[in-house]
């Protein structure tokens, strides 16, 4: 009798040590009805997780996942969603329908973590969005010189906000918080940035999706870098004429390489300036080769016509899928490099007073 009594015991033991095997979700929700969905956010597309019937605000979310994440908890029909770390354990939501990015979560210490950190970036962001009003009011009412210095202020703690991710991303190589921050993170950095930013992660990170499309992106950046030769490419014109961009560098001292589309707003507000460093330099032996991420021909075509781009344009009508945009790793735009006449790539991104000064230092 006392072996059986030691062998029960040992085997609720062992039970009750065991890992919580998927994730339990209890939900409270006042104000809703209807259904709870949770999604998670791949490839630009909403992929269904769990649903679940909302029973006088209440619902129960069930399932596994491979790792911890961040996931999005909605109510059908409406348009709010909210991000959530989900892992494989019992946890709690509760909170009010009309108010989802201030709900309460409980049981996920990927969450805990990744709300210690907002927590402190919501701070800095409610200050310099203060400012920001400030600095607005200041030159509405022509103090330029007190508006310009306000705005100085924003863009340090903006930037303040950027470095408590990087930070939190060097710090905490284990922690599942951090893919996300550097899918958040990663726009605009180079391949060496990037690098330094996965170096170290803890191994159980490295079949995590983000890590591995970076670790696929830093392969892309390191054949478009300075000094490597411009991968080659064609695409068609306005009037459906296929163009080789080596066709294009190589009767041009230097060439612009300008990732664009009508459809966005600080593409539209550069061309200026593109415009006016190509008249300025045009005679001189510099050229500009756009590559439209446009959808429809007819915006793009009346975009040229109305920023007066009167350089080569092609484009595969593409979206974000331009095959030439992929090649140059492009994930935001405006983007661009210059390349000398054998196709050299001699800067990246330059814009505004930037631009001009690059090419005057090249061509003169």
């Amino acid at each position: 009798m006392k072996k059986y009594l030691i062998l029960i015991i040992a085997v609720a033991t062992f039970i009750g040590c065991q890992k919580q095997s998927g994730f339990k979700i209890d939900v409270k929700l006042e104000g809703a009805e209807g259904q709870i969905l949770l999604e998670k956010l791949e490839s630009r597309e909403w992929i269904p997780i769990d649903t679940a019937d909302i029973v006088e605000g209440v619902a129960v979310l069930e399932g596994e996942i491979p790792y911890p994440g961040d996931y999005y908890l909605s109510v059908a029909g409406q348009r709010g969603k909210t991000m959530v770390f989900v892992e494989n354990a019992k946890m709690s939501i509760t909170g009010h329908v009309d108010s989802l990015n201030s709900i309460d979560v409980t049981g996920s210490m990927t969450h805990d973590e990744y709300t210690a950190l907002n927590d402190e970036i919501s701070k800095i962001s409610e200050k310099y969005m203060s400012l920001y009003q400030e600095s607005r009011a200041a030159i509405a009412e022509g103090d330029s010189v007190k508006g310009r210095e306000l705005m100085d202020e924003v863009e340090a703690l903006y930037e303040s906000t950027n470095d408590m991710k990087d930070d939190f991303i060097m710090n905490h190589k284990a922690s599942y918080v951090t893919p996300f921050l550097i899918s958040k993170n990663q726009y605009g950095k180079e391949a060496d940035e990037l690098e330094e930013m996965i170096s170290g992660l803890d191994p159980k990170l490295d079949t995590i999706p983000t890590i591995v499309e970076i670790k696929k992106f830093i392969e892309k950046l390191k054949k478009v870098a300075v000094g490597q030769v411009a991968p080659d490419f064609t695409q068609n014109d306005v009037d459906g004429n296929p163009v080789k961009f080596s066709d294009i560098y190589s009767e041009n001292e230097l060439t612009l390489l300008d990732f664009w589309a009508a459809w966005c707003g600080p593409c539209r507000a550069e061309n200026p300036n593109v415009v006016a460093v190509y008249k300025e330099f045009n005679k001189k032996g510099f050229s500009v080769f756009g590559v439209s991420l446009d959808r429809e021909k007819h915006q793009w075509i009346k975009a040229i016509e109305d920023d007066n781009l009167t350089w080569s344009h092609v484009s595969d009508l593409a979206y974000w899928n331009n095959e030439a945009a992929q090649i140059y790793a492009v994930r935001s735009i405006p983007s661009s490099l210059l390349v000398d006449k054998n196709g050299v790539i001699i800067a990246k991104n330059k814009r505004g007073d930037e631009l001009r000064e690059t090419v005057a230092e090249f061509l003169n």
